[in-house]
């Protein structure tokens, strides 16, 4: 195998592969990428056994080959090369990896690539069309409200659904932690059959929302019942789903929030930030007083240090005292765009929710803490 790269097209590549690559080493082999050389094109590929990324590369190539070689140190070798350089390299045998760049070189022990696991990405599930900036948007609303509880592991992950609702097909994925919920739905314009649900894992998610943060394309996505597959460009991302049942997401979501808060996101986010100065991990909630017009944000902690403020607001609703751990308040306004926004609630024991004006297809959730 023989071929020449440009460095910034090599170290991109490896940037997608990196994340996917088993961090626990329990197979020697899983710390390794894989690199095939052939119909002149360059063929790279990760995988940890979950999830697994395939990219394709147009390069110059000299010689047919295969191997694989340790992701950390290739990534690191690259990634202190300079970046307008072009990178030879040469493996005679799959055993030993000669990189050239400017005066440098490197000779690096190999793997052999018949060893490597075999990455199915075989088309076969539901297919949907899709661009790359709704799924990308879709996902960075809602997947900061994954849990990371292990023991309940069908909340670690986003559920992906697509259903027909007014002869539209909308595609929804939810987050949700048992403390908190985030929705978010999108019409798409693919005439296809419904899709009931699965759980794309957390990792995925991440990894997923990286690839998509650099593009704007139409991207395909094929679901089978234990797998999910992108198709996004010249790279092909596979992951397992997570075997388990959702929760019943709509159940959870209030209906009857009577009482409605219309408020600056800015300062309601502000406030939140400084009465919250004081919150620690054994004391995080911040009290929410709501009488006409006027939002008492305060908090005590456990050594009796307190802090308050008040918010003008539109409010005309019930006098209601409740409260919530303040990071999840400010994940919730983090993630909300509008200028003015709106919070229902009903009473100072039940879930309250968070929305746009803008967009009633994203909701929050979020449950109350004991004051």
């Amino acid at each position: 195998m023989k071929f020449k790269i440009s460095r910034s097209l090599f170290f991109k590549t490896l940037s997608h592969l990196q994340g996917i690559v088993d961090k626990k080493n329990s197979l020697p082999i899983l710390a390794n990428i894989s690199i095939e050389a052939k119909n002149n094109q360059l063929i790279l590929s990760s995988t940890d056994m979950d999830i697994s990324i395939v990219e394709k590369v147009s390069c110059k190539i000299f010689e047919d080959g295969s191997t694989t070689i340790n992701s950390q140190i290739l990534y690191d070798i690259v990634r202190k090369i300079d970046d307008n350089g072009e990178i030879e390299i040469i493996s005679n045998n799959g055993k030993l990896l000669t990189l050239r760049a400017d005066g440098s070189r490197f000779s690096l022990h190999c793997l052999p690539k018949e060893d490597y696991p075999i990455i199915d990405y075989e088309n076969t599930g539901i297919n949907i069309k899709l661009n790359s900036r709704i799924l990308f948007k879709l996902i960075d609303k809602t997947k900061f409200a994954i849990s990371n509880e292990e023991t309940r592991y069908f909340l670690n992950g986003l559920y992906f659904s697509v259903n027909k609702d007014d002869n539209k097909n909308i595609v929804t994925l939810v987050g949700t932690d048992g403390h908190r919920l985030a929705k978010f739905s999108h019409d798409i314009s693919s005439n296809i059959e419904q899709i009931p649900g699965v759980i794309i894992p957390k990792k995925t998610i991440y990894e997923l929302s990286k690839l998509l943060s650099e593009i704007d394309i139409d991207i395909e996505i094929s679901i089978s019942t234990n797998k999910i597959v992108f198709f996004i460009g010249k790279i092909i991302f596979v992951s397992k789903l997570i075997d388990g049942s959702f929760p019943d997401y709509k159940r959870v979501i209030p209906k009857n929030n009577t009482n409605v808060l219309n408020v600056s996101r800015e300062k309601l986010l502000a406030a939140v930030d400084r009465v919250s100065t004081i919150a620690n991990d054994k004391s995080p909630v911040i009290k929410f007083k709501l009488i006409e017009n006027i939002l008492n944000l305060n908090s005590i902690n456990n050594e009796s240090s307190t802090a308050s403020e008040d918010i003008k607001i539109n409010y005309s609703g019930d006098e209601i005292e409740i409260g919530f751990n303040s990071k999840y308040i400010m994940d919730i306004v983090n993630n909300l765009e509008d200028e003015e926004i709106c919070i229902n609630l009903n009473d100072n024991t039940s879930p309250i929710t968070a929305q746009e004006k803008s967009n009633d297809k994203l909701v929050y959730v979020l449950m109350p803490m004991r004051v």
